[in-house]
């Protein structure tokens, strides 16, 4: 099954690389569809990372690298199944990705969330890349940690609003003032301070936006990207149950139609634009740059149109590769142009019709060393054409290493021979932590957090439960069968 796997990919001209365990079964499995291939390469600015999981029979985890297009839209690089998640697992894959890049290329930013092995194998493979941190991840991981540690539901409000702005801090001497503040507001939560200094702290030049507005991220600073192409991914294999040979026919079938998306909107608005850009300072670059970029400039357009322009800080520019109302207001009326574009947001420039469906060209390359070594095979004496030809002719006939299925990684929970576990084959993932969190029940005594109606301090308080309320109302039931008593009583007597 598996070399059939082989033989779709090579014949599909996949790029792909494997890896085997001692006893030949297939461990990982990194591949890309030419359309991929293509515009990775035309793209290769900014990528977000992400595993999920539930994709297949094997319980492999799949690292899924989604590319940014000039649209703002999102687009499938490559796959790679991995039966672990460390660094050395991490590092194999991203080296085959950046094959396909090119040499010497790398990408400006890589989004992922906080982990370890993955942030490793970038600096190993990409050590001139910025790594980014989702700061959405961040979040809701100081949700799940932290929000039990308060009571009321306004005090957690107030906390979130403290470590946005925390978050957001425009320099890094704002970023000081800023964690100082929390540091004496919640002195006494010092288990929430401990977390934060221990986990986040240590990495705040991957989300705090002092350090970040510094990199041309293209506006990506969360892992929503490859969120959505988790869900779109799994909504064409409906199951997650299948072996690779269905697995890699549904892949194919989401990034043809990605593909095809890509190229008629290019066409599209390679022949209308939005009538609101049709301003002399956007006239050179209608229908040669994006609609959502120039929707972009528009904004700046207005800003410096507007009388509320402060200074000017170089945010625009850095992040997104796009003049500011700044530099629009320097221009005096003059139309921008291309040049002061970043090529990512360019249409007129794009072209996939020489889809060559390898890395670098491999069919071109075998092409040209079989010209050159058909060249070299007429100058050579017979007897060395003897030799080349049977050396070819064993490279051709050697026997290729059989690769046997991957082992089936076992579950976690119940084993899966249990009667009370059923069987699943949904791509639904398991909940996170914080979607736990967040279903947490308020009590329904005081309507604080942290506790329910049976361990709420506030349970007898003005309420029917209270023990002075239980014993005045046993009291009162006593005298009330004295009474009964002696009434039963005197009616026997007169009778």
């Amino acid at each position: 099954m598996i070399q059939a796997l082989f033989d779709e990919l090579g014949q599909g001209d996949f790029t792909f690389d494997i890896k085997r365990d001692g006893n030949g079964r297939l461990t990982h499995l990194f591949f890309a569809h030419p359309s991929s291939i293509a515009l990775t390469k035309s793209y290769p600015y900014v990528f977000v990372m992400d595993c999920t999981y539930k994709t297949n029979k094997y319980k492999m985890s799949l690292l899924d690298i989604v590319g940014v297009s000039s649209f703002n839209g999102s687009f499938y690089s490559c796959f790679a199944f991995m039966q672990k998640e460390e660094e050395g697992d991490y590092v194999w894959a991203l080296e085959r990705f950046s094959k396909i890049l090119g040499h010497g290329q790398q990408p400006s930013v890589i989004v992922s969330d906080r982990e370890l092995a993955l942030m490793n194998a970038i600096k190993v493979v990409f050590p001139g890349t910025a790594n980014i941190l989702c700061v959405w991840h961040i979040e809701k991981n100081i949700l799940s940690k932290c929000k039990s540690q308060f009571e009321r539901g306004e005090d957690w409000e107030t906390f979130l609003l403290a470590w946005t702005n925390l978050i957001e801090s425009p320099d890094e001497s704002s970023f000081d003032e800023a964690w100082h503040r929390l540091e004496v507001e919640y002195e006494e939560k010092e288990y929430i301070l401990k977390n934060i200094k221990n986990t986040w702290l240590p990495f705040k030049e991957r989300f705090v936006y002092a350090w970040t507005e510094k990199y041309l991220h293209f506006g990506n600073r969360v892992a929503s990207r490859a969120e959505g192409a988790h869900g779109m991914l799994k909504k064409y294999l409906t199951v997650s149950t299948g072996n690779f040979h269905e697995v890699r026919e549904k892949i194919c079938l989401a990034i043809e139609n990605q593909y095809n998306e890509i190229k008629a909107k290019i066409a599209s608005e390679k022949l209308q634009v939005t009538h609101k850009f049709r301003i002399p300072m956007l006239k050179e670059l209608a229908t040669h740059v994006s609609n959502f970029a120039l929707g972009e400039l528009f904004k700046q357009y207005e800003l410096a149109t507007s009388s509320i322009l402060g200074p000017c800080r170089g945010h625009v520019s850095k992040t997104m590769g796009l003049p500011c109302a700044h530099m629009m207001t320097n221009k005096k009326g003059e139309s921008l142009l291309l040049s002061d574009i970043h090529p990512q947001w360019r249409i007129d420039i794009r072209s996939f019709s020489n889809v060559d469906g390898g890395v670098n060209g491999n069919g071109s390359e075998i092409e040209r060393f079989l010209k050159n070594f058909q060249d070299k095979y007429k100058c050579m004496p017979l007897v060395e054409r003897e030799d080349s030809l049977k050396q070819v002719a064993q490279l051709i006939d050697s026997p290729i290493p059989l690769t046997l299925e991957p082992s089936i990684q076992p579950h976690k929970g119940r084993p899966s021979g249990s009667k009370k576990r059923k069987e699943d084959d949904s791509t639904t993932r398991d909940p996170s932590a914080f979607e736990i969190a967040e279903k947490t029940r308020k009590c329904s005594v005081c309507h604080h957090f942290g506790h329910n109606n049976r361990t709420c301090p506030h349970k007898y308080e003005n309420t029917r439960r209270s023990p002075h309320f239980v014993l005045a109302n046993q009291h009162v039931n006593l005298n009330m069968l004295e009474t009964q008593f002696e009434c039963e009583i005197n009616t026997s007597l007169e009778l």
